[in-house]
């Protein structure tokens, strides 16, 4: 590597030198042509030297500082199995952000995940403290509501542990749903019959499950009827036992389409609802949006547990982030 420093940010310049006892997994770590330790330098302000097994680090003592931290933990991140892609970078700079109240989220982040979700494709742990928390909900609630913006993880997640217990049996079918709202668009006018009509609104639901699976195994449990995938006006009037089962896009669903789903909870199963408060497409004339009635009502309930992110949880590619803000308002309004 020979490029240009980067300056220094702030306070005194500094320098420090990192040892790598897995030189093996260095060229992962570094990227193709360095591209990981490019973000490195751009995101943190420093400037980033690697000859063998060993990296300088030059800058202020702080930005040398978290750049150590961050790539001793983007190491162990690697150890563990990970891949280390723009992505990864962005959260574990997010997480060595995180305030420290009383060392609990820095012990969190100090020590190998004890939650992961296996699947047939991939074992993927948590890449920000919320999906930590998330994670762990996954495992130990009921009901579960997931809320936040696009690209923090929320409806992936789900699939992926849904996907994990569909696997070990201890549930019996996989039932993913999404209310089928017309952002603009008339479904009637649409070509096809009503599968083909309805399949583009329930498309991510698919690219998740074939992000975990096989894709002959989700086309064999589909037809099987272990996976289902339908929109939310096709559970009514049934019970959902022995399931896992999610709800995608929950802020376009009415307050009476909510309570329905809901209210279709069985024997031995668990249920999801994903969705974005800020992000609601429900056709004008509807009071509100079903997600915002169900966590003023159920919040505090035994058994259910509410999941919160924000635009800081993005681990998608960085600018969904400050999109994410801008729309928000954090950056002014059109």
């Amino acid at each position: 590597m020979s490029r240009k420093p980067v300056p220094a940010q702030s306070g005194e310049r500094s320098r420090v030198e990192v040892t790598f006892d897995k030189p093996q997994l260095l060229p992962q770590l570094f990227g193709e042509f360095d591209a990981n330790l490019l973000a490195l330098e751009e995101r943190l302000g420093v400037y980033i030297t690697a000859r063998g097994d060993r990296v300088g680090i030059e800058g202020s003592a702080e930005a040398v500082a978290h750049a150590r931290e961050v790539l001793q933990e983007l190491q162990s991140r690697l150890i563990r199995g990970e891949e280390v892609d723009t992505g990864l970078i962005e959260a574990v700079i997010a997480m060595s952000e995180e305030p420290t109240l009383d060392g609990i989220v820095r012990a969190e982040k100090s020590t190998p995940p004890s939650i992961m979700i296996r699947t047939r494709k991939k074992t993927i742990v948590p890449r920000s403290v919320a999906q930590t928390h998330y994670m762990k909900a996954l495992v130990s609630n009921d009901m579960i509501f997931a809320l936040g913006p696009a690209g923090t993880g929320k409806t992936y997640l789900a699939v992926a542990q849904a996907v994990a217990q569909l696997i070990t049996g201890s549930v019996q079918r996989l039932i993913l749903s999404r209310p089928a709202v017309e952002a603009g668009e008339r479904i009637g006018f649409l070509p096809g019959d009503m599968k083909e009509k309805v399949d583009p609104y329930l498309r991510p639901l698919y690219d998740a499950l074939y992000d975990c699976l096989p894709a002959e195994q989700v086309e064999r449990r589909i037809s099987s009827g272990e996976i289902e995938i339908a929109p939310i006006a096709f559970m009514r009037g049934r019970t959902l036992s022995d399931a896992f089962v999610i709800l995608d896009e929950a802020q376009n669903t009415t307050p009476a389409q909510m309570k329905m789903f809901l209210t279709r909870f069985g024997q031995n199963s668990r249920m999801v609802i994903c969705g974005d408060p800020q992000q609601v497409d429900i056709p004008g004339g509807i009071p509100a949006s079903g997600l915002a009635d169900a966590v003023g009502r159920l919040e505090g309930l035994e058994g259910i547990a509410m999941a919160r992110f924000t635009a800081a949880d993005v681990v998608r590619h960085p600018i969904v982030g400050r999109i994410v803000d801008a729309y928000e308002g954090q950056h002014g309004a059109v």
